[in-house]
């Protein structure tokens, strides 16, 4: 008895220390709200942007193309690569942008062309083996804790699908270079400080006009959270739809230099929807909950889309092949 009598009085004690503390914190926003919001969403932003401002140590560090414990340089045929993709993007400052040689089997990309570190394109090392089709066999892939049989019928199915044609290599880097010239990775990581922003404005003015700061506590409470939850899902739906947006308005730039690119990029999503239906096949179980049978990915999380689906970008590159076409024909 005596035991449970300290036991209670310890809680009791820690639960009151807890309600003291939210109570000032409370208090505290309250009377520096203004301020606090702002610290907030430049925060969050600074926080959302950190992949970019300092690209070499994120972007370049997970991406970056190892061998026997060495880092492997771009070829200089993939430099060369790179710059004539510059050259016709129409890049004015090419020397804000620089490539390395990234571990995955597409291109990846960071940064903010006019930040003193400037913006970062990771060239896939299978990009090498444009030339030589066999080269793709000197890179080992895993699936289930196993290594790919390049000679299986599987095998010669993924190693098609992971190689690529030099207008789909323009492509794909291309696109991009667009991402990043066109302040993409700011423009996506605003969505959150903005609802950050809108929500708690939209909560205060509500309060206010229904006269909720004269309620108990326990209401406002319940009310905040209501709120929060809206706030917190109306925002994934934005962020959702500006990720797509971005996505394509970088694809439609990449396909918009000329007709090889656009082709190029046909054959990029192509190969991209093989390789996702090959993965899915070889995974099993694994590859179904991540991959739909026509090659997209599933969504990650239960809120948000979170990829744009590659059927859609490679139907609009096709669109804008057929529209110029037919303006050829009208001509």
């Amino acid at each position: 008895m005596i035991w449970g009598t300290k036991r209670s009085g310890f809680f009791g004690w820690v639960r009151s220390m807890a309600v003291r503390f939210l109570w000032k914190a409370a208090t505290f926003v309250q009377r520096h709200r203004t301020a606090a919001l702002a610290t907030s969403c430049t925060g969050l932003l600074v926080a959302k942007l950190s992949h970019h401002i300092f690209p070499e140590q994120t972007c370049k560090l997970l991406h970056q193309f190892w061998t026997k414990g060495q880092s492997v340089e771009l070829s200089e045929r993939l430099q060369d690569l790179f710059h004539d993709v510059l050259k016709d993007a129409g890049v004015a400052s090419a020397l804000c942008y620089r490539a390395f040689l990234a571990s995955g089997f597409h291109p990846v990309s960071a940064g903010i062309s006019w930040l003193p570190s400037g913006s970062l394109v990771g060239i896939p090392a299978n990009f090498s083996t444009a030339e030589d089709r066999q080269g793709i066999i000197d890179h080992v892939v895993m699936i289930n804790d196993k290594e790919v049989d390049w000679e299986s019928k599987e095998g010669h199915a993924l190693k098609d699908a992971l190689t690529f044609s030099l207008e789909a290599q323009k492509f794909a880097i291309s696109r991009e270079v667009m991402y990043l010239q066109s302040n993409s990775p700011i423009i996506k990581a605003a969505v959150a400080p903005i609802f950050l922003a809108g929500t708690f404005i939209s909560a205060v003015a509500i309060k206010q006009h229904l006269g909720l700061y004269s309620s108990p506590l326990a209401l406002r409470v319940v009310f905040n959270l209501i709120f929060a939850m809206i706030g917190f899902f109306c925002y994934h739906c934005a962020s959702d739809s500006v990720s797509r947006s971005l996505d394509y308005r970088a694809d439609r730039k990449a396909a918009a230099i000329s007709k090889d690119y656009a082709r190029g990029g046909v054959e990029f999503y192509d190969k991209i929807l093989s390789r996702n239906r090959i993965l899915r096949a070889l995974m099993g179980k694994q590859g179904q909950r991540m991959y739909a049978p026509s090659g997209n990915l599933f969504p990650g999380s239960l809120f948000g889309l979170k990829h744009t689906p590659y059927t859609s970008r490679r139907d609009l590159i096709v669109n804008i092949l057929n529209m110029s076409q037919e303006l050829e024909r009208s001509d």
